[in-house]
C-alpha cells in the first residue's frame, strides 16, 4: 500500500489524475472503474485539460461507474450518468457504447445489478478501480455491515449518505433512499485501486480505515487486505496516518510518501 499525502485536496486531486493519464498512455484500451462525488470534480476537470492540452485519449477505454441511484432518470442532473456526461465524457474522445453505468431506471433492480457485474466480467474486469470514502467508511454505495463477499447488489443508503448528497440536489428535493452498487467483492476484484481521500471531515473514516483493524462496520477497511492500493490524499484527511507513521515506522504501510505541491517533505 502506498500512501501519498500532498498540501491541499486539489493538488491530491491533480495527483491522482497524472496517475490514471499515465495508465491511459500504457494501456489505450484500459478498463476503469470510476467513482462521482465531490472529491473527484476536481479530478476530472484535470484529464479533461489534459485531453485538451496533450491529446490524452480515452477512445479505446473502457468504463464502470460504481453506482447509480436507483429511480432517477439519466437526464436528472443528480444522476450519476448525467455526472459523469458533464465532468468527463462530454469533453473527452471516450466511446458512449464504452461507458456503463447501472440502469436506476430498471423494473428490475436486482436482476440489473446481477446484468451489471456480468458486463464487468465480459469486459475482462477492471484494471485501475478509483474510489473515495464516505464519513462513514463506505467505498461506493456499500454501506458499514456489508458483507466484504457481497457482489453488485441493491441497497437502501444511511440516512448519514443520503445528508451528505443532498447538496447534489435542488433545496427540498429528496434524495433517492436506494442505488445499485458495486459490491465490495467485484471492488476487490480490480487489479489496481485508487483511494483518493480528501478533507478534514474524512479524516476519521481515513484513520478507521487503515489504522484500525478490517472491519465491516468501516468498510474501507478491507482494502488493507489488497495488493495494490494507492492512495493519494490531503494532509487534512491524513493526519493521524502520516503522525502515526513518524512515530511508529512500522506501522505496516510499503511506503508513505508526504509531499506539498511537487516538492517532497
Amino acid at each position: 500500500m502506498q500512501i501519498n499525502v500532498y498540501g491541499t485536496a486539489i493538488e491530491a486531486a491533480y495527483a491522482a489524475a497524472d496517475l490514471i493519464a499515465e495508465r491511459l498512455y500504457i494501456s489505450p484500451n484500459i478498463v476503469l472503474g470510476l467513482a462521482t462525488g465531490g472529491t473527484m470534480e476536481s479530478l476530472y476537470h484535470h484529464l479533461v485539460e489534459r485531453h485538451r492540452r496533450t491529446g490524452l485519449s480515452f477512445r479505446f477505454a473502457t468504463t464502470f461507474n460504481l453506482d447509480e441511484y436507483i429511480g432517477l432518470a439519466p437526464a436528472h442532473p443528480a444522476s450519476y450518468r448525467a455526472t459523469m456526461q458533464r465532468l468527463l465524457f462530454d469533453h473527452t474522445d471516450i466511446d458512449p457504447q464504452r461507458t456503463h453505468l447501472p440502469d436506476g431506471m430498471s423494473m428490475n433492480p436486482d436482476q440489473e445489478a446481477v446484468q451489471y457485474e456480468a458486463k464487468i466480467a465480459e469486459a475482462g474486469g477492471i484494471d485501475l478501480q478509483l474510489l473515495g470514502i464516505g464519513r462513514n467508511g463506505h467505498i461506493a454505495f456499500n454501506e458499514p455491515g456489508t458483507s466484504f463477499s457481497s457482489q453488485t447488489h441493491v441497497v437502501t443508503l444511511d440516512r448519514s449518505t443520503q445528508a451528505a448528497n443532498a447538496r447534489f440536489f435542488l433545496e427540498g428535493e429528496a434524495v433517492p433512499e436506494r442505488a445499485i452498487t458495486m459490491g465490495i467483492s467485484p471492488i476487490l476484484a480490480s487489479r489496481e485501486i485508487l483511494l483518493v481521500v480528501t478533507g478534514a471531515e474524512k479524516r476519521t473514516a481515513f484513520s478507521e480505515a487503515f489504522l484500525g483493524q478490517v472491519n465491516p462496520q468501516c468498510p474501507a477497511s478491507v482494502l488493507q487486505l489488497h495488493p495494490n492500493v494507492m492512495i493519494y490524499a490531503d494532509r487534512a484527511a491524513a493526519i493521524d496516518v502520516t503522525s502515526l507513521n513518524m512515530a511508529s515506522p512500522n506501522v505496516g504501510f510499503d511506503k508513505i510518501c508526504s509531499r506539498i505541491g511537487a516538492d517532497n517533505v
